[in-house]
């Protein structure tokens, strides 16, 4: 069973739309974030003039539904930050909205470690797959004696934990319903997995299997798809095309395309209209495999199947 973490988290202006650093305890990282209307403040803290690594985040200019995500490292973070906030044609970035940094408060980052920290995380950030990593091709960087490997091993394990919590998604591991563990850095999560869904559309043939993880609904690989969109314009539209664009869902030949690999949704709405081609209400549409029970009504089912507390303990009572 995975320990529980604690993150502690600043307000630095007191506002949640400000500068914010994070720290987990028994960590020497220490995390500064804020959006980049708040920059000129940002580049003046402290944390900005040591080594470390950071990350610009914003849309994808593209109108794609991921955002675009740039890692880098320097000696001084502040000078790059101000270089990445020039126009294009200057050198700049224009798409990011966010900046987010990770520095040492022992001071004990070298550039021999953040490049081997950014390396690390760029092949992380493109296998997670929920973002556009919009660096050039990640080399290894290998050039560290094996127990500073040990120690960038343990650093990078804690950034993987901290981001996510603070909202940048983009390292976060995806849990397949192939695999029934996971194994982060030195600990070993057990994962919570739902019954195996049916969607079903005989109109168009198509037979389509998901299954909750963790949270996120996977429709699983060689489930059927229609071969288009075949609805009116719709938000899911940009979603379906895609990953079709993404070769997630080849054609077969037959009028219908098949999912290549386990893939990952927000909701069982959005996978459900993947799947037919038009808007769908997944709550009703997927069914437990084998029965007629609807995702909406396994979901009941789970709540209702919680033990009540014992009388002398309900709300009131004194125990």
């Amino acid at each position: 069973m995975t320990q529980g973490r604690s993150i502690r988290l600043f307000l630095v202006d007191g506002t949640p739309n400000g500068l914010l650093t994070a720290e987990i305890i028994n960590w020497t990282g220490h995390v500064l974030t804020g959006p980049r209307s708040k920059l000129a403040e940002l580049v003046q803290r402290p944390e900005c003039s040591r080594t470390g690594i950071y990350f610009l985040t914003g849309p994808d200019p593209d109108g794609s539904l991921r955002n675009q995500v740039y890692i880098g490292e320097s000696d001084v973070v502040a000078q790059r930050l101000k270089q990445h906030n020039r126009e294009e044609d200057q050198g700049g970035k224009d798409f990011w909205e966010r900046v987010c940094l990770v520095t040492s408060k022992d001071l004990n980052l070298t550039k021999a470690h953040v490049k081997y920290l950014e390396s690390a995380l760029m092949q992380i950030a493109r296998n997670a797959g929920h973002c556009i990593v919009v660096n050039g091709t990640a080399h290894e960087y290998a050039n560290l004696p094996e127990s500073d490997r040990a120690d960038m091993a343990y650093f990078l394990e804690q950034i993987r934990i901290v981001l996510p919590a603070l909202g940048f998604d983009f390292l976060r591991e995806v849990t397949t319903p192939s695999q029934v563990k996971e194994t982060l850095g030195l600990y070993s999560v057990t994962v919570s997995q739902s019954p195996v869904f049916e969607l079903t559309s005989k109109s168009r043939s198509v037979k389509a299997f998901a299954q909750e993880i963790d949270g996120e609904f996977f429709v699983l690989k060689n489930s059927a798809a229609s071969e288009n969109w075949t609805s009116s314009p719709h938000s899911y539209q940009s979603l379906y095309n895609r990953i079709v664009s993404e070769g997630v869902l080849p054609p077969t030949g037959s009028g219908l395309r098949l999912f290549a690999m386990d893939y990952p949704f927000d909701s069982p709405s959005a996978a459900a209209a993947v799947v037919l081609g038009r808007p769908a209400n997944g709550r009703k549409d997927w069914k437990v495999q084998d029965t007629a029970v609807t995702y909406g009504a396994w979901q009941d089912q789970q709540l209702e199947a919680l033990k009540s507390p014992p009388d002398d303990l309900a709300p009131g009572n004194s125990p």
